[in-house]
């Protein structure tokens, strides 16, 4: 598969023994409504994956909960072979009902199923990483995370996963699971409106863990929105545009997964994040979270 050699945004980052872009593509978008069943266009969605890594796009994130094992499967028919640059991020931690709800598994027994799923849906011998998701769709939540995460540590020394993450934790659980082995990553909510992991973003960056934000526009208020606005227009750009370029600008360690079914989105969200900001907008720009 032919990839493109333009740098892109932000450049680089070693995750592990892998060096992946920074900027990268969240897959959860891919699958249907409420991210439960197929897309309604398939191909369409085989076609961005494509698109991402004819970019140059060399991290995906996903997750065999998505769909569920639909936008697994999505990335393997389109992209499988795999080449060998590209690195797949996915996790474990809930299932799905026929709800749609996200019912949390983290038993071992559980989180075993899971990696063993995901393997097959993506259709390979080991994963590159792992995240150990916690907490719930309202954010981290109190609780041990060794148990799981001594589990996901057993996986990886039988040769299943490569490296091993945690997502949706508090800085805690970022230190238990330090403590069963080394981890390469957090991906946590953080966004202009939402640094309350400054201080961890930073602490990672010295220890040389990558930091992965989910949602860059959620949880603002009408006021932040409004100020990001006006910053966007005067740079002649949209709000989504200077969320992404803040956050490559924030820390080296912050890698993006924006997330689109969309090629037109992806080459958006792609351009935009190369935008340069004043400092003059900086400044504007980090007083909307503090």
């Amino acid at each position: 598969m032919t990839t493109h050699s333009t740098p892109l945004p932000g450049g680089t980052w070693t995750l592990g023994d892998s060096v992946v872009t920074r900027f990268g593509y969240g897959a959860m978008q891919l699958a249907g409504p409420w991210v439960m069943g197929p897309p309604a266009d398939p191909e369409g969605a085989r076609s961005v994956l494509r698109n991402a890594v004819g970019l140059g796009i060399t991290h995906i994130d996903t997750s065999d909960a998505y769909g569920p094992r639909v936008t697994n499967e999505l990335i393997r028919k389109a992209l499988h072979p795999y080449p060998e640059s590209l690195f797949i991020a996915t996790k474990v931690g809930a299932t799905r009902d026929a709800q749609g709800g996200w019912p949390t598994a983290r038993r071992p027994a559980d989180i075993r199923k899971q990696v063993h799923e995901n393997l097959e849906s993506l259709g390979v011998e080991t994963l590159d990483l792992v995240n150990m998701r916690m907490g719930d769709a309202q954010g981290p939540g109190p609780g041990s995370i060794t148990e799981a995460f001594e589990t996901l540590a057993d996986l990886q020394q039988q040769g299943l996963i490569r490296h091993l993450g945690v997502s949706n934790v508090t800085a805690e659980q970022v230190a238990e699971a330090r403590r069963v082995t080394s981890i390469v990553c957090v991906q946590n909510m953080y966004n202009l409106a939402h640094r309350h992991d400054d201080d961890l973003v930073d602490r990672l960056a010295a220890d040389g863990i990558a930091y992965v934000p989910f949602f860059p526009l959620g949880g603002f208020t009408p006021l932040q929105s409004e100020a990001l606005s006006k910053v966007a227009s005067r740079l002649q750009a949209t709000p989504m545009s200077v969320a992404l370029a803040w956050l490559l600008h924030r820390s080296p360690n912050i890698l993006l997964i924006p997330g689109t079914s969309s090629t037109v989105h992806l080459r958006e969200n792609l351009a935009g994040a190369g935008l340069t900001l004043p400092e003059e907008d900086l400044a504007e720009l980090d007083s909307i979270g503090h």
